[in-house]
């Protein structure tokens, strides 16, 4: 199913600003002198994992639910999505008095599953498939008529997902580079459009599971390659590039790098231990490219984005 794929422009992530700034936390950008002396560089963390569901996908569902029209709200809205971007719409639509349709594979992470359907979304699970998901979801959209909502593949999306490197940048506006972790790619393209059109030289990288490295080879190659089967502790990454999220990445991403299962872990838990805040392993995948020397920061001022800490306490990696 498609969504609105013209790419965005600056000036749409600057009025996805106005438009959600009412209903999103400004998080804030801690940093950590054990970090600093690990890798050499600045290290700054900006906190999505402190935003509202938990996770930077608020950002991109805000700015979706609330530039809808009142008669395209009216029957609601519906999404397929492991978790973030599921609880992201739920509360959305909950702040917007409009139903949620989600869909979610079966073994999305039960604090996820338990954090949608608190927010008063009904969900529908399927298999773990991408073609299940999609299948699935056709079908409730048609039972509903609900307006449909991609995680990533959709240009409202990718615009309110830049706006956290707008709040970086006016924190830090002397950034060197910005990391993002790569799953659909709604965040890092956002990212980039947004740090890009700020500060044209800054550097802007994607970091990917090496499980789960479809990003990584497409950005290579120039052409958009799926993933398949990914295994990956990082279960926000599992999913394939997005064709909208692609086309910026391609114009504004420096690099793209990945990393391996237990460096992902390694990164997860050292944040945990020494800086005392709870992150889920997407988001450790860009500590651990730099952790792994696979990106040089040293001498830099360089900014991570922690996009979520939504972790099933019952099931740690380690």
């Amino acid at each position: 199913m498609k969504t609105n794929l013209t790419p965005p422009v600056f000036e749409d992530v600057k009025e996805a600003r106005q438009r959600i700034s009412e209903h999103i936390h400004r998080t804030p950008v801690l940093n950590s002198k054990q970090v600093n002396q690990k890798t050499g560089g600045q290290i700054f963390f900006k906190c999505e994992n402190f935003q509202k569901v938990g996770a930077f996908k608020f950002r991109g569902a805000s700015n979706a639910i609330f530039s809808l029209s009142d008669d395209e709200a009216a029957k609601g809205v519906a999404t397929h999505s492991s978790g973030n971007h599921a609880q992201a719409l739920a509360l959305a639509a909950k702040l917007r008095g409009i139903p949620a349709y989600v869909v979610m594979p079966e073994n999305a992470p039960k604090v996820k599953v338990k954090a949608v359907k608190n927010y008063g979304a009904e969900v529908t699970f399927c298999e773990s498939t991408l073609e299940a998901r999609e299948s699935t979801l056709e079908k409730v959209v048609a039972q509903t008529g609900a307006t449909f909502i991609h995680p990533y593949d959709d240009a409202r999306i990718v615009a309110g997902q830049g706006t956290a490197a707008l709040e970086l940048l006016e924190d830090h506006p002397d950034l060197d580079m910005i990391i993002a972790p790569v799953g659909g790619g709604g965040l890092l393209s956002g990212t980039a459009l947004a740090a890009k059109s700020i500060k044209p030289d800054i550097q802007v990288i994607g970091a990917e599971p090496a499980n789960a490295d479809d990003a990584f080879r497409s950005f290579q190659k120039g052409e958009l390659i799926p993933v398949k089967n990914p295994d990956t502790i990082a279960d926000g990454l599992r999913t394939s590039l997005g064709e909208l999220p692609f086309s910026l990445i391609r114009k504004y991403v420096d690099d793209i790098v990945t990393v391996p299962e237990e460096s992902i872990i390694e990164a997860m838990r050292y944040v945990w231990e020494r800086m005392n805040m709870i992150i889920e392993a997407s988001c450790a995948v860009p500590v651990a490219a730099v952790f792994d020397g696979k990106v040089d920061v040293k001498g830099k001022k360089v900014a991570i984005i922690i996009t979520g800490g939504n972790v099933d306490l019952d099931n740690l990696p380690w």
